[in-house]
């Protein structure tokens, strides 16, 4: 079985794309270099290389576009009828003949260029030969350049047809545009046809594939047909004609008998007798589509008459084709896509016309009546008259007597007890019946199973306080509270030393002495001014904390307050700049009659003459803290940590865009050593 699939075919380049192919390669894969001074057998063989290698590829690529595309003599009739439609057979079949021509006519250049060049006697001589035979080659080509943009163009086309299979099982779809036709394609099969309220929507052929009975059916939509002439119809209405003249498929003729389409049953009917020749051999259904809209009773009597008219041609072809002639029912049949009704039946009528008419094609072939001929039936003869019954062992009929007895009690259990699901079908099935789940509770009573038990009773819920055993819980909760309050009690029990022997007495005196000890320490590290927190401004709002009540405590102490109240003063105000007491305010200085450079020294030589401001030291966290203070221990550790911590941070430091560094502008490996040959950018 062929299988045509046109994807394949290899894209065609236009004229001057060929060209630049074919020479580039040329250019590439053969040498490029050649002298003066090779001897003359080798500048021949150089440029004869050249003008065959480049035959050749032309060769190869012309023949691989005259061989991909098909023949329209040796395929399928009906793909090359189809493509005689679409594109024209003259046309297609000259252009493959040009470029043939076109292959020949380059195997000849080429043949008598390397004869020519067999004669060159000098290095120009041999080039021009190769330019010349190059040259003719590429304006042959460019002669057929519209004869390759037809073939690209077609090749296009061609990939996107629909892959139809003309030997397997079909169904054809025709009829009158707007119809129902692609309606139909869409319900029993996956394809997804266009479908409008307008006619020519299907303006190709659309293909979609159904199952019936495990066997896969391909289902051909067709364009609408119209009632005219051969030769005025159009390339749409062609495609369904070539369809329904080459196809062996089960043809479904619709006939929209609402008259919604725009064209009345008489009209369509004209169209069925008109194309009737197109149907013998084949099996046909006429399939009576919009019965949602209309029913086939409801129509006139004239239109009655002519849906049986085509009835009756219809039975015309299933005799002719040495057939039975069947009821109406499998050749007029109704349906509607909108609704459904009736698509299944007229998808599997059509199936079973078919699959039977493929059978018997099957059976009157030769090549059966040969498998008929190496197939024997062998057949017994009786030895004599005597009835011989069949011998069944007693053991199987006890077991299958057994298994009867079993289902039977089976059975009779099954009817005896009412299941839920029975209960439902009698009460009205899901959703209105409602299963009673009282009837399984296990009480004493069965009469109590449908008292009503209040959940919420007084504001409690009910089921908290059902619990049998909750007086013995209460008693046990008691019991274990009182023993708790008794454990309770006797937490504050100070031990007295009479019981305990003299060692026990002077270890216990010796706890406590350490326990005192504590206390104190604890105490008085509380009491210190370092851990005693300072009170902000705002918190002193009655003066309470001022430098006269620190030093009467200190001077309590016997300690002197003078440096103490001196810091605290220095830091609640800030520092003012002092005049120079001796120079007087009033006093004014006299330069007159003197140099700059001796008014200058007698300023700086001025005891309240401030040269310039004072160096600031660097931060470090020792110079914040007093000298006169003693510092506790954990703070000496915590400066000493941060010092080394800034040490090392220091060590570890690198340039930054602040320093002051002038770079190297000139380094060593760039400027030194001998140049030698190459190019020195880099440097």
């Amino acid at each position: 079985m062929v299988n045509y699939n046109f994807k394949k075919i290899t894209v065609v380049p236009t004229g001057k794309e060929f060209i630049d192919i074919i020479l580039s390669r040329t250019q590439r894969r053969t040498p490029t270099q050649v002298h003066k001074g090779y001897a003359i057998s080798r500048l021949r063989q150089f440029y004869m290389r050249k003008v065959k290698f480049a035959q050749q590829n032309f060769n190869e690529k012309l023949s691989t576009i005259i061989d991909e595309f098909p023949r329209l003599d040796d395929i399928h009739p009906f793909y090359g009828d189809l493509l005689h439609v679409l594109y024209n057979k003259d046309h297609y079949k000259l252009a493959l003949g040009q470029i043939n021509t076109a292959r020949n006519l380059i195997g000849k250049i080429a043949k008598d260029y390397v004869k020519l060049l067999k004669f060159g006697d000098s290095l120009y001589r041999c080039k021009s030969l190769k330019v010349a035979a190059l040259g003719r080659m590429c304006t042959v080509i460019k002669r057929v350049g519209p004869s390759l943009a037809y073939l690209e163009q077609i090749r296009q086309h061609m990939a996107r047809l629909p892959s139809i299979d003309p030997n397997t099982r079909t169904i054809l779809i025709c009829g009158y545009p707007n119809v129902g036709k692609s309606s139909f394609m869409n319900k029993i099969t996956r394809a997804d046809v266009d479908v409008q309220p307008y006619a020519f929507t299907t303006k190709s052929l659309f293909v979609g594939h159904t199952d019936y009975k495990y066997l896969r059916y391909q289902v051909i939509d067709t364009p609408g047909i119209l009632d005219r002439p051969f030769e005025d119809r159009n390339i749409i209405e062609m495609c369904s004609i070539t369809a329904l003249a080459h196809l062996r498929a089960a043809v479904l003729f619709f006939l929209d008998i609402s008259g919604s389409c725009g064209y009345s049953i008489a009209q369509q009917a004209a169209l069925f007798h008109s194309i009737k020749s197109l149907f013998m051999n084949k099996p046909l259904i006429i399939v009576c589509n919009k019965t949602d809209l209309q029913s086939l009773q409801g129509i006139s009597k004239e239109d009655m008459q002519i849906v049986m008219e085509m009835k009756s041609e219809a039975t015309k072809t299933v005799i002719g084709q040495g057939g039975e002639p069947l009821d109406e029912e499998s050749v007029l049949l109704t349906m509607s896509t909108l609704t459904e009704d009736g698509v299944i039946a007229v998808k599997n009528a059509a199936c079973e016309r078919l699959l039977n008419q493929r059978v018997e094609m099957k059976m009157k072939s030769k090549k059966m009546n040969d498998c008929r001929n190496r197939i024997y039936v062998a057949e017994p003869k009786p030895r004599d008259n005597k009835e011989r019954l069949p011998c069944i062992p007693q053991a199987v009929l006890d077991a299958k007597a057994k298994e009867a007895e079993a289902e039977a009690e089976a059975s009779a259990e099954k009817q005896k007890r009412k299941l839920e699901r029975d209960l439902e079908n009698e009460n009205g099935g899901a959703g209105v019946y409602s299963a009673n789940l009282k009837k399984n509770y296990i009480l004493a009573n069965d009469e109590w199973k449908e008292d009503v038990m209040p959940e919420i009773l007084d504001g409690h819920n009910v089921y908290d306080f059902i619990d049998p055993d909750i007086l013995l819980r209460l008693e046990e909760l008691e019991r274990e509270e009182s023993a708790l309050q008794g454990l309770g009690e006797n937490d504050d029990f100070e031990m007295d030393g009479e019981e305990l022997t003299p060692k026990e007495r002077a270890t216990l005196a010796e706890i406590r002495r350490k326990k005192k000890l504590l206390i104190q320490q604890h105490r008085i590290k509380k009491s210190t001014a370092e851990s005693r927190p300072i009170v902000p401004r705002k918190f002193d709002k009655d003066r309470e904390y001022t430098t006269e009540r620190m030093g009467r405590q200190l001077s309590s102490l016997g300690l002197d307050p003078t440096k103490a109240i001196n810091r605290a003063r220095s830091k609640s105000r800030g520092r003012k700049r002092e005049r120079s007491v001796e120079g007087g305010n009033d006093r004014m200085e006299v330069d007159e009659g003197r140099s700059k450079k001796a008014q200058r020294l007698s300023r700086s030589a001025a005891p309240g003459h401030r040269s310039r401001s004072i160096s600031r030291e660097p931060y470090n966290l020792s110079s914040r803290v007093p000298s006169d203070l003693i510092l506790p221990d954990s703070v000496k550790r915590s400066i000493k940590k941060a010092k080394s911590s800034d040490k090392k941070r220091s060590k570890n430091a690198r340039k930054g865009e602040a320093d002051r560094v002038i770079p190297n502008l000139k380094p060593k490996h760039l400027f030194s050593g001998k140049r030698s040959t190459g190019k020195t950018q880099r440097r």
